[in-house]
């Protein structure tokens, strides 16, 4: 409770400083939805990402980077207030922010309050997480979730349902709201009713970028770079790219970097040797679109694959909106060459979390394993620090790490720790272990993932108060060798020869909780 009292008091403390001296660092904050560490900087010789493999360059990459939770809006609001989850009660994709902490302190809210005009352009919070503003509080002027509108191709027009351009799905689109509004629907009842019909998970259409809505967002982004350039004082700007979330929609040329017959399946699709079922999910958020075949529970997944066509034709669709998205971030960090703001600006790239594309039968994000909390962050601070950090990281070490590198307070209640030695060696080691976690059912898993090995433990009955933890209310426990096993096929948590392993993995995990 003295914590909390303390990051509420943090967040009332300052006013805006205004027209302060351009001495300190800009922050340019991309986010992109639901990217796992595909990436030609993380070793994927496949994936076609020049430009952020040319940010990596010039910057430090974190290969063993974890998310807190791997689904978009506790993730994010994790990252965000740099606190844990279980701190602040956001575990959902209803929950708002500020409803569980009125006056939590978030990061771009702090940089204002030290004098950096902030804005932003898409999805930065989850729009699920926070009030109808994307938390006003954090911006110094409106933030944009969808781009400036203006910035669409005046040829496509908008997208329909927020996604798709083919013509064939447009007209199909149209049709069912016009029986949507016969019907007497309303509101998204209208749209509900279509996307029952028509929610494809692909599209691969000939349009130019701006026919999507990550095409927009990268001109809206240049725009504000732009008028910012202008202004005296520092600048924080948050752009939140929004592929490669599903639907996998991008224009053809994206498409046609790749041959749909050398998309790599998922090499092991079974669940894992002494694997706890609690750990596996039906892929729900998947088979929520009218083009995948009805499949059955988890229980039966090894028979009940989706179709090898079906899995390469998402694998391919993964693969163009990944390069789809690496486009838009070049052109975002053209603009800031051409502006001549790149030396004196900290640009960091991350994902929310990582994405299941077929592994132990799962698509989609929603569990502990490697596949979903992995995810990329890249850190480049202008101060020619570069190099791969191998060692564990975690997002909610975002916060700390760019008070550092801006040369501002850092909040004592935060949970992270600044990465700011690791940036300078890329051999340190700032933490043994990160953390993530996610519920199943009535059971609360989580994971402590070291540099080689990851320990879950499964808590029982409704835990949610880390201070209150003990051995007793562990139901499940799983142990990955990512040295030996990296697909994570055999749960080696009552294997002999890993009891000194399981031993100090037990005391990360009771230090993780002695210390919330």
């Amino acid at each position: 409770m003295q914590k909390i009292k303390k990051y509420m008091a943090l967040a009332l403390a300052s006013l805006p400083l205004l027209g302060q001296a351009q001495e300190k660092k800009n922050v340019l904050f991309i986010a992109v939805d639901d990217l796992k560490p595909i990436l030609g900087c993380y070793g994927d010789d496949l994936v076609k990402t020049p430009n952020i493999d040319r940010l990596a360059k010039r910057g430090v990459v974190f290969t063993n980077n974890h998310c807190q939770q791997a689904v978009c809006a506790p993730s994010r609001a994790s990252l965000m207030c740099g606190i844990q989850p279980d701190k602040t009660k956001v575990w959902d994709l209803k929950t708002l922010i500020r409803d569980m902490n009125p006056d939590i302190l978030t990061l771009p809210q702090h940089f204002r309050q030290n004098g950096y005009f902030t804005t932003s352009v898409g999805k930065i919070y989850d729009k699920r997480s926070v009030d109808e503003h994307h938390d006003k509080i954090s911006w110094s002027e409106a933030q944009a979730f969808e781009g400036d509108y203006k910035y669409y191709d005046d040829k496509c027009g908008e997208p329909a349902l927020g996604y798709y351009q083919l013509p064939e799905t447009k007209e199909k689109v149209a049709k069912y709201r016009k029986e949507a509004e016969a019907m007497g629907k309303k509101g998204y009842g209208i749209t509900k009713y279509a996307i029952s019909f028509v929610k494809p998970t692909t599209e691969c259409a000939d349009v130019p970028d701006n026919a999507y809505v990550d095409g927009v967002l990268a001109l809206s982004a240049i725009d504000r770079l732009e008028k910012l350039s202008k202004k005296e004082e520092p600048f924080f700007l948050g752009v939140g790219f929004k592929r490669p979330h599903l639907p996998f929609v991008a224009p053809k040329k994206y498409w046609d970097l790749y041959q749909r017959v050398e998309m790599p399946l998922a090499k092991y699709q079974k669940a894992a040797e002494n694997g706890p079922l609690i750990a596996y999910h039906n892929s729900g958020e998947l088979r929520s679109y009218t083009d995948i075949p009805p499949l059955k529970s988890f229980s039966d997944i090894e028979s009940d694959l989706i179709p090898v066509e079906k899995q390469k034709e998402m694998i391919h669709g993964y693969y163009a909106a990944v390069s789809y998205i690496d486009a838009q971030v070049g052109k975002v960090l053209n603009a800031l060459d051409s502006l001549g703001l790149t030396e004196n600006t900290v640009v960091v790239l991350w994902g929310d979390h990582g994405w299941h594309l077929g592994d132990h039968g799962i698509w989609c994000k929603h569990t502990n394993f490697e596949q979903a909390t992995r995810s990329p962050m890249i850190i480049a601070d202008g101060e020619n620090h570069t190099g791969v950090c191998k060692t564990p990281t975690e997002f909610l070490d975002l916060f700390p790490t760019l008070c550092d590198l801006a040369n501002i307070e850092t909040p004592e209640h935060l949970d992270g720790k600044s990465l700011l030695p690791v940036l300078k060696d890329p051999k340190k080691e700032v933490k043994p272990y990160a953390v993530s976690q996610f519920q199943r059912g009535k059971a609360e898993g989580y994971a402590f993932r070291s540099e080689r090995y990851r320990y879950v433990v499964w808590v029982k009955n409704m835990f949610r108060n880390p201070s209150q933890f003990s051995k007793d209310l562990i139901s499940v426990e799983e142990l990955y060798d990512y040295e030996k096993d990296p697909l994570e096929t055999r749960n080696v948590v009552n294997d002999k020869k890993y009891s000194k392993v399981k031993k100090q993995m037990e005391k990360y995990c009771l230090d993780y909780f002695k210390n919330r």
